[in-house]
Formats: C-alpha cells, sequence, structure tokens
C-alpha cells in the first residue's frame, strides 16, 4: 500500500516506467493498490517538465516520452518495415476528423474505391479501430481513431487536430482538401463531424 505523498508519486513513475503502454488513471490506481490519484500525475509531469524525458497525457492516458526537441537524437537510420501510401494517409485524415465513419462515407470524401488493404494497415498499426455499425440498412461498419494513434502523432485530444486554417497556412491543400473544405462548409462546421467514404493504394 501507498502511504506517503512521495511514496504515490514513486510508485506511479515506476508503474508507468514498466508499463508495455500508456495507462489511465484507473488502470493506474489498480496497478499501484490506491483508491486515488488525487493532483499526483500532473505533480509528476511538472517535476518531468524541460527534463530529457517528459510525462503526457494523450486521450486520457499517461505515458513517458521523449522530449520532442531532442528527437533528433534517437533517430536511428532503419528500414520502415511498411510507409503509410498517399491513399492511407488520406483516409487515416478522414476517420480522424470525421469519426465514427463507415468504409462508404470515406470513399465518398475521396471520389474513389478504398482497397480492404489500406484499411489493414491502419488497423495494424494500431491507429484505427472498429466502432460499432451504423443504424442504416447494411449495417455498414465504421471506424475511429485509437489511443495510439493521439500517442503516435502527439495529440491530446482530436481537439488538437489542425483545423483547415492552420493546413491552408502550412501549404498542405490540394484539391481533394479542397474538396473536403467544400463539405465542412456545406455542412457548418469545422471538420470534427462524419461524412463520406473511399479510396485506393
Amino acid at each position: 500500500m501507498i502511504g506517503e505523498p512521495d511514496d504515490l508519486l514513486r510508485a506511479i513513475e515506476a508503474a508507468l516506467f514498466a508499463a508495455e503502454g500508456p495507462m489511465s488513471p484507473a488502470e493506474l490506481m489498480s496497478v499501484i493498490g490506491t483508491d486515488g490519484l488525487g493532483d499526483a500525475l500532473p505533480r509528476l509531469a511538472g517535476l518531468y517538465a524541460g527534463r530529457g524525458i517528459e510525462l503526457v497525457e494523450r486521450g486520457g492516458r499517461w505515458h513517458f516520452q521523449t522530449a520532442s526537441d531532442l528527437a533528433h537524437i534517437l533517430r536511428r537510420t532503419r528500414e520502415e518495415p511498411r510507409k503509410l501510401s498517399r491513399a492511407g494517409i488520406e483516409t487515416l485524415a478522414i476517420i480522424a476528423y470525421h469519426e465514427p465513419v463507415s468504409r462508404a462515407e470515406i470513399e465518398a470524401i475521396r471520389g474513389v474505391q478504398i482497397s480492404k488493404g489500406t484499411l489493414d494497415v491502419l488497423l495494424e498499426a494500431g491507429w484505427i479501430r472498429p466502432a460499432g455499425r451504423r443504424e442504416t440498412p447494411g449495417r455498414p461498419l465504421l471506424y475511429a481513431t485509437t489511443p495510439s494513434f493521439l500517442t503516435h502523432f502527439g495529440l491530446g485530444s482530436r481537439k488538437d487536430l489542425p483545423g483547415i486554417a492552420d493546413l491552408k497556412a502550412a501549404g498542405l491543400l490540394d484539391p481533394v482538401d479542397l474538396a473536403f473544405e467544400q463539405i465542412q462548409m456545406e455542412k457548418g462546421d469545422t471538420g470534427s463531424d462524419d461524412p463520406d467514404d473511399g479510396e485506393d493504394e
């Protein structure tokens, strides 16, 4: 059992260090055997702020990561087993901005048919997950992003996704993106809803 406040910080630190992946507060409480964490997680994050390793929260789950400004030190030249295709990137972006979204909706947004392999790659990477079925004829399977997606891209939540203005400023909009913007304007939102699908490799 945890006694002194500093013991709680040390126990959280040890649990997160040994964990295979990010942990929620509930998982931490179960592992270290306590009924509450209070402000221990933000306090521990404060102790690591500005250091080579940081404690961060992504989608309600906590983990240690290398400070983003030191990533260049840890880069190794290695062959990536599988690179994400343009189709994969566009599909992932559509799911992130419009989840939960069906395959047909993805295809409608992209204007092309999506190959099964594209979704398989994203599922295998752990960035998307099945998110139930839409209550419409045929009950199509829906897809949504995962906590691993937030962790990989350094997002605290989907609210941290860049908006259309940010993407324009960065020069990242192409004809597909402009069509995507038009759909959003017609819906009167900023890109957090769910549209239509489609894609190929």
